[in-house]
Formats: structure tokens, C-alpha cells, sequence
């Protein structure tokens, strides 16, 4: 467990350096989107690139992953929904408390992190479950959240939104530019790829920092707005079921899978199940503050997952390994 957390505490740390900058005022709060943008359009896509590149085709579209990690995303999703509408929560709270439910924070920290822990083969399965959840978990969120004040038509125009937006992310297109590199054996000029290298080494440390900088700015902005404490009760069982139930589901799924016959890696399994076992994806309260939902109770979701995951997670690798 010690050698497990000397690679986790780094990663957990950075995301501390950057909660407490931003909440010291030592990062103004202005400049956090800029650093958002860097590591959205610039770094992330290089290291995603590159990951996608060395990685082979099989892994980074593997049909029995995918078949395992889609119904537990929508499990996730209809379930967090079910249980968390009630005369406070609407469709708008309940879908984007199910997208944090159900979004990990795969891209920002997953992928660097499953790579330093269980080596790069750990890249294909994560690269996987972040287009399902950008494209398909995400869309069907949004198009849920969009049932408070339209119809199914509405929520229909909604869910081609929430595509549109997935289309223009750079992340997805990253991917497919490396899968097409790692199929076709093609790689860009080395003037081209060593800077494509600066900027993927840049990823991971800005993209830590931006976590912790977004949750501190999300929280005070939901704090700002609110005008009586928000009860546990709307937020912690939401974030007990993104930490334990997410990755329980993932392990119950893909273990029922290969028993009857799926042809399914129990490595690539275990990366997805240590996917789900990451706190909740930090850019989701950016959608939800877009959307008008409670954006208090998502960022308490987020800092509490971020927060706990240092032990739940490292705790799920111990498990695992």
C-alpha cells in the first residue's frame, strides 16, 4: 500500500497546490481559464495523441470494453437519477448529480496516472471509457437535464447540443488522429513530434494544478449563490456511488462478462474499474453552471470524490494489483 501511494500522492498533491493557490487568491481566479484552455486545447490533446499512437488499434477500440463500460455508465446514470429526484432535486440537479455519478476524471488525471501505476498498456482501456462518457454519457445527461422545462422534443434538440459540443472538444479528435496514427504506422516529422512531446509532458502537472484551481473557483461561486446550507444528504450519496458503487459495478459487469464468454482482458478490466474508482470529472461543474443546475451541490461532489479518492483509490489499486 506505501508503494502504491509514494505514485498516487504526487498526483493528489499537485491538485492540492492548485485548490489552495486558487482559494490564497495566489492564482487569480480570471486566470484559471486560461489555464483551463491550455491544458483543454493544447497539452491534453498532445498527450492523448501520443498515448494513442503507441497504443495498438485493438486496445483503444476494443468492442468487449466497450460492450462492459456503456451499460455501466447508463446504470450509473438511470440510478443516481431515480434515487436522487425529489421535491428539491429536479431532472436538471438529478441529471448533472448522475453525470458525476457516472464521469470520471479520466482525462485531466486517469490517464497519467493508470499509466504510472500499471504502465502504458493501462492507456487503451482509459482512452476507451473517455469517448464513451464525452460522447455518449455526457450527451445523455444533458439531454435529461433538459426534461425540467421541455419536452422529449426539447430534450432532443438538448442531446444534439450536448453532441455538437463533444464534436467540437479536441479530446475525441485527439484520440482518432493517434488511433489513425497507431493503424496506419504514422508518425509526423520529429521537429513536429518534439513539440508535440513538450506539450503532452506539460499535461499532467498544469492539468493537476487546473483541477484543484476549478474546484476552489466552482465552490466559491456556489457559495456566493447560496442562501441556506445545503444538506448532506443531496451530495454525499452521490459521491459514495461515484467512489465505490461506480468501480463495484464496473468489476461486478465485466467479472459476469467473461464468465459467460466475453473475450475481454482482465487487465483491460482492471484499468476500467480503476477508471471508475477516480473522482468525478472536474469540468462537469463548467456544464453544470452552463446548464443553470445547483452548481453548490456538484462542486461539493467533486471536492468530496477528489478529496476522498487519494485513500479510496489507492485503496481499489491495492485491491486490484
Amino acid at each position: 500500500m506505501l508503494e502504491i501511494l509514494k505514485i498516487t500522492f504526487p498526483f493528489f498533491a499537485l491538485v492540492l497546490c492548485g485548490y489552495l493557490a486558487a482559494r490564497a487568491r495566489l492564482l487569480p481566479l480570471e486566470a484559471i481559464g486560461g489555464l483551463n484552455t491550455f491544458v483543454l486545447f493544447f497539452a491534453l490533446p498532445c498527450m492523448l495523441y501520443r498515448f494513442g499512437a503507441q497504443t495498438p488499434l485493438g486496445q483503444l477500440l476494443d468492442p468487449a470494453a466497450f460492450a462492459v463500460y456503456v451499460p455501466c455508465a447508463l446504470l450509473m446514470v438511470g440510478a443516481t437519477v431515480y434515487f436522487s429526484l425529489n421535491e428539491r432535486i429536479r431532472w436538471n440537479d438529478a441529471a448533472f448529480g448522475a453525470l458525476v455519478a457516472a464521469f470520471p476524471n479520466t482525462g485531466f488525471m486517469g490517464v497519467p496516472l493508470l499509466v504510472a501505476l500499471l504502465g502504458a498498456k493501462a492507456a487503451g482501456p482509459a482512452i476507451l471509457t473517455i469517448l464513451i462518457d464525452l460522447v455518449m454519457t455526457s450527451s445523455l445527461c444533458i439531454a435529461l437535464s433538459r426534461l425540467d422545462s421541455a419536452d422529449e422534443h426539447g430534450a432532443a434538440i438538448a442531446a444534439r447540443k450536448a453532441l455538437k459540443g463533444a464534436a467540437t472538444n479536441p479530446m475525441p479528435w485527439a484520440i482518432a488522429l493517434g488511433a489513425l496514427s497507431s493503424g496506419f504506422g504514422l508518425t509526423p516529422i520529429e521537429p513536429v513530434m518534439s513539440t508535440l512531446g513538450l506539450l503532452a509532458d506539460a499535461a499532467s502537472p498544469v492539468a493537476l494544478f487546473t483541477i484543484g484551481a476549478v474546484m476552489a473557483r466552482s465552490q466559491q461561486v456556489a457559495a456566493a449563490g447560496e442562501h441556506e446550507p445545503l444538506p448532506a444528504r443531496d451530495f454525499v450519496p452521490v459521491a459514495v456511488a461515484k467512489l465505490l458503487v461506480h468501480p463495484l459495478v464496473v468489476l461486478a459487469v465485466g467479472s459476469l462478462a467473461i464468465a459467460f464468454g466475453l473475450d475481454l482482458d482482465r487487465f483491460a478490466l482492471t484499468a476500467m474499474v480503476l477508471v471508475a474508482a477516480l473522482p468525478s470529472a472536474s469540468n462537469v461543474s463548467l456544464l453544470a453552471e452552463r446548464f443553470g443546475a445547483d452548481n453548490g451541490r456538484i462542486a461539493r461532489i467533486i471536492l468530496l470524490t477528489t478529496a476522498a479518492a487519494f485513500l479510496t483509490f489507492s485503496g481499489a489499486v491495492a485491491l486490484l494489483r
